[in-house]
């Protein structure tokens, strides 16, 4: 392929040294291909700044189609592995860098996922995330398109570390997080498409858009590990997703935030090494009363 000549590998990462991630902030047309190859441009020039990680949007490849509900949509999902595993893997490959994909998954006849899947730097599939939590909201009618995913929350173990991969909805459920964390992930990742509704006003766009960022910096404080969040942007079908990617290191601090109204592509240096001292100085995980939390398996305590 015309990237195969661009891309150099880079040295094996090890987990003691700062990691160099890098976020692609899309706006997306209705064309497939035109999407992939204008991402494929940008985790080649990514990959030569020295991006290690690169990680995509939700849904990268087509237009956010899950405004509305239609059958013949369901001729937007693939197999996995599948088209979009061979040309990222390739691309992870030939570039030396792990990839965070956003799929379609078509499981079986009547059966799809919203599904993260891991590109290890030598192409091959280091794991996958089925979205757990379907939001069901106007504008956002996943729970039409997608089964909830039966992987659970497991980190998917990289040669740049153990990532712990949600996707979206996800990112309004501590829970989510801590699983991850308390199952070895050292960095939390969310590949997003959330924008606002056009008929609420301003002042309540912002709050909402604010109230997304504070509560996954809260994942990063409660659970002592960085957070990468890349989110789409620009119009569809009358939705302005609000972009504003973001990464924040262990203790809420923001290490970069994207612009809400354009594309972006950025290459953030993480100290890898600050969530263990970020954990000696307060300890959550040791304090946590595990004998007192049954009541978190109930849907509501009356």
């Amino acid at each position: 392929m015309w990237f195969s000549k661009l891309c150099l590998p880079l040295p094996l990462l090890f987990p003691d040294f700062d990691m160099k991630i890098g976020i692609i902030q899309q706006h997306n047309s209705a064309q497939p291909d035109d999407n992939r190859q204008r991402l494929a441009q940008k985790i080649v020039a990514l990959a030569g700044q020295g991006a290690e990680l690169i990680v995509l949007q939700e849904l990268h490849n087509g237009l956010y189609f899950c405004q509305t509900e239609d059958v013949s949509l369901f001729d937007q999902a693939e197999p996995i592995p599948g088209p979009s595993t061979d040309f990222y893997g390739q691309l992870a490959r030939q570039c030396g860098v792990v990839i965070v994909t956003s799929l379609f998954e078509r499981r079986s006849a009547g059966l799809y996922h919203n599904t993260a899947v891991v590109l290890e730097r030598d192409g091959t599939i280091a794991g996958k995330y089925r979205k757990m939590h379907i939001p069901d909201d106007p504008g956002y009618y996943e729970k039409f398109y997608f089964t909830p995913g039966d992987l659970g929350f497991q980190p998917i173990q990289t040669s740049v570390g153990r990532l712990g991969v949600l996707v979206c909805w996800d990112q309004w459920y501590p829970e989510a997080a801590r699983l991850m964390a308390l199952r070895g992930a050292e960095l939390l990742i969310y590949p997003t498409a959330i924008g606002y509704d056009p008929n609420d006003t301003a002042d309540e766009q912002q709050r909402q858009r604010t109230a997304w960022q504070t509560v996954q910096r809260g994942h990063a404080v409660a659970n002592g590990l960085p957070v990468v969040t890349v989110n789409r942007v620009g119009m569809e079908d009358g939705v302005p997703f609000w972009g504003t990617s973001f990464v924040a290191g262990p203790q809420g601090e923001l290490l970069y935030e994207a612009p809400g109204d354009q594309e972006a592509v950025a290459v953030v240096d993480v100290d890898m090494q600050r969530s263990e001292q970020v954990r000696r100085w307060w300890p959550f995980l040791r304090d946590r009363r595990i004998e007192e939390y049954s009541g978190l398996t109930r849907r509501f305590i009356d």
